[in-house]
């Protein structure tokens, strides 16, 4: 095997590639990186044995060839290299002569016969959606998926997709998270519904490839795998298996009590209140609603906190406690200049929500407060 391309696009296609590599890798070979030769470059390709991510490099080859390198290790070679061109040149021992200006370094190979082959998808349905709005959109939703879960569809993000929109819902147990895309897609005939649980963790991969402008991403779906290909960046993953739970269920279908407010506003005063409920027991802060007021409080033995902000109150006062931490995590991802927060009672779910529209929705599980 032997190539040469441009430095910076590999040290692209590397990072974009090993972001699939374990940390406790099944198999050695899975700890490495498979360097193969194609028509018009090389592809990178990278497993942990349920999520394989590859990626396409232009480059000039004069003899093709296929080897498995040490993943983090030839990023880190690679990545230090100056710019310009680098050339790979293989042995017949599978040692690796990499030369770029004046450096050269030398990593020895293993066969790739036994590493993982991609699922290819492409022959199924595809579904295209906007980058940069998937992206924002994972990132608002990732943050309430469960860790840690005996019930392990909560370890994933759910993707509803209609003829009319794409629901992305992220769920812990204690919050909720739900962002919403209205637009026209074209669902695998006969289809009025598609749905998948991606892993946690392929969803935020999925967002660190994605760029930030109005490309398009595509996506294929059978009943096991998905496939994304973002550019020369192609990924796929196992889904996860087994029923996620009906959220629409857990969403409360009318209010006693809505709050309207400065989400800015909101979010440094629960920022400022929760510095002193994290040196408390429970990291508690409280809110009570009244007419043109939010007061939020927070106490421990090191001292209080009192924030007054004005508010549009409809309906019944009421005074409510969460967990600093989860209100905080939600309000955060609000980015519109208003949000409204609705209730019924002190230990029933908060929901954040929009002024106007269903763009996204967030629900708290309160804490229960004994006077």
């Amino acid at each position: 095997m032997k190539f040469e391309c441009a430095a910076q696009d590999l040290v692209y296609g590397l990072v974009n590639a090993t972001r699939a590599l374990s940390s406790r890798p099944a198999m050695q070979i899975l700890e490495g990186v498979l360097l193969r030769t194609e028509e018009d470059g090389i592809s990178i390709l990278c497993s942990d044995g349920s999520l394989s991510i590859k990626a396409d490099v232009k480059a000039q080859v004069s003899k093709p060839g296929e080897v498995v390198l040490p993943g983090r290790l030839l990023t880190e070679i690679v990545r230090k290299l100056p710019e310009g061109t680098v050339s790979f040149d293989m042995n017949e021992k599978m040692a690796v002569a990499i030369r770029c200006g004046q450096s050269r370094s030398t990593i020895t190979g293993m066969a790739a016969d036994e590493f993982p082959q991609m699922k290819d998808l492409v022959n199924t349905h595809a579904m295209h959606f906007p980058q940069k709005k998937l992206k924002d959109m994972i990132s608002k939703v990732t943050f309430a998926i469960a860790l840690q879960e005996s019930r392990q569809a909560l370890t994933g993000c759910l993707m509803e997709m209609t003829p009319t929109e794409l629901r992305l819902v992220g769920l812990d147990g204690f919050r909720l998270a739900l962002q919403v895309y209205h637009d026209d897609f074209v669902l695998p005939e006969g289809k009025t519904e598609l749905k998948a649980i991606v892993p946690g963790r392929v969803m935020t991969e999925l967002s660190h490839i994605m760029s930030d402008d109005n490309s398009m991403a595509t996506f294929h779906f059978d009943t096991t795998h998905m496939m994304a290909v973002l550019g020369n960046i192609t990924l796929v993953t196992s889904l996860l298996a087994g029923e996620y739970i009906n959220y629409r269920q857990i969403l409360p279908s009318n209010w006693l009590t809505r709050v309207s407010v400065k989400r800015k506003e909101l979010q440094e005063a629960i920022e400022r209140a929760s510095l002193m409920a994290k040196e408390g027991k429970n990291n508690l802060i409280r809110m009570k609603a009244t007419d043109g007021n939010l007061k939020i409080t927070s106490n421990s033995e090191m001292g209080d906190v009192l924030e007054n902000l004005d508010a549009h109150l409809e309906g019944e006062e009421i005074e409510i406690a969460f967990n600093s931490r989860y209100i905080s995590d939600v309000i955060k991802n609000v980015d519109e200049e208003c949000c409204t927060l609705s209730m019924n009672t002190s230990v029933s779910p908060c929901v954040i929500s929009p002024l106007e529209g269903e763009s996204y929705l967030y629900l708290v599980l309160p804490v229960r407060v004994y006077n």
